[in-house]
């Protein structure tokens, strides 16, 4: 082999294996967003980066697409530099959408702060004759960060078993502190109940997700159920906000047991995304805020089945977080299943395996079946 060819080879494997790891697309969907849907789908706390644990390709293709080698894959830079090399004339549009879905983006469904938010509705390309159970993903990033674009991904898989989808916004601390965040979640899920028909969805069978801050949040909208001191004045009051099911990502729950685990206790301090959701200081002393807050506060025996997963060895939240919400729970005779993923950390290849995708979505269908 002359040195003039290794480039020109080392190009060819990197090409291969992208559009092999963007499951071989056909050839109007061989675009930058073909690789956007699948870096969304692999970033587990909606942050949006990827890190090598949580991408589900070739070692050797993350570090390609790790340009500054800091370890993450920015999704949006490297979405803009693809989409800057390709000739105009090739990209598509319609191709911004997974296989089988159809994506109604930045839908209005309420006020928050006096502005408004959005949700992006993912619908089934063939349209049901039936209405079909939802399924609404609610984002991570520690109530600070993160957007609703990476829950296209995640509500894309469970469309194509028969479910609507949506992927929705909330205010993050740097705009509000709690109860802001719970508020438009509630908010979200009225506006949709109201909408039912419009969209093709059951109101009695909706379902939430969601991993980190976004596992946290979709707990409370489980247990809070119609505590009006949660529900917000963003609209479409005169629905509920209650849930019927809930899939739980390693959020937190208790903030004083979180704090106070040994190997966690930097959370406890002023400006950790922690304190920043109770309105700033530290953490430990705020009572009532971390009353507020803590999804277990809430719970009681009409609270709807919940799926709760979390890795053993997660570097941002103890698993304690999971078990505490799990107990809680089965206390109060309420279906519960907690799987803890040995080993696993914050989100990473593990969340999208096989096994754990078929869980999730074993769970929703048992549990969101059409009544007779």
């Amino acid at each position: 082999m002359t040195h003039s060819s290794r480039p020109l080879i080392h190009a060819l494997v990197v090409f291969v294996a992208v559009f092999t790891w963007a499951a071989m697309a056909p050839a109007q969907q061989r675009d930058p967003s073909s690789i956007k849907n699948r870096l969304e789908g692999d970033d587990s706390n909606d942050d949006g980066k990827v890190t090598l644990d949580e991408f589900s390709g070739p070692d050797r293709l993350f570090q390609r697409l790790d340009r500054d080698g800091d370890g993450e894959i920015v999704i949006k830079e490297v979405v803009t530099t693809m989409s800057a090399r390709r000739p105009a004339n090739n990209r598509n549009a319609a191709a911004n959408a997974p296989r089988g879905v159809i994506i109604k983006r930045d839908v209005i469904f309420g006020k928050g702060g006096g502005r408004d938010l959005k949700m992006h509705i993912v619908l089934p390309e063939k349209k049901s004759d039936e209405p079909l159970p939802a399924y609404v993903w609610v984002h991570g990033g520690g109530w600070q960060g993160g957007t609703k674009e990476g829950g296209v991904g995640q509500v894309a898989r469970v469309v194509a078993k028969g479910f609507v989808g949506a992927t929705i916004e909330y205010r993050l601390t740097g705009e509000a502190p709690f109860p802001a965040q719970i508020e438009d979640c509630k908010c979200a899920i009225r506006y949709l109940r109201a909408h039912a028909e419009e969209y093709g969805i059951d109101p009695d069978r909706i379902a939430v997700g969601g991993s980190s801050a976004g596992g946290h949040l979709v707990a409370l909208l489980g247990t809070s159920g119609d505590v009006e001191e949660l529900e917000g004045t963003g609209g479409w009051q005169d629905q509920s906000s209650r849930v019927q099911a809930v899939i739980d990502l390693y959020g937190p729950t208790d903030f004083s047991r979180f704090v106070t685990t040994k190997g966690f206790e930097s959370h406890n301090r002023a400006g950790s995304p922690e304190s920043k959701l109770l309105g700033g200081g530290v953490v430990i002393g705020n009572d009532d805020g971390i009353r507020r807050v803590n999804p277990i506060t809430y719970v009681d025996a009409n609270d709807p089945p919940f799926l709760i997963i979390h890795g053993t060895k997660d570097p941002t939240v103890p698993a304690n977080q999971s078990q505490l919400m799990h107990e809680a729970l089965e206390a109060a005779e309420v279906e519960s299943k907690l799987h803890l993923i040995e080993g696993g950390k914050h989100g990473g290849k593990e969340f999208g395996s096989p096994k754990i995708r078929e869980m999730m979505q074993t769970f929703l269908t048992e549990n969101l079946q059409a009544s007779e």
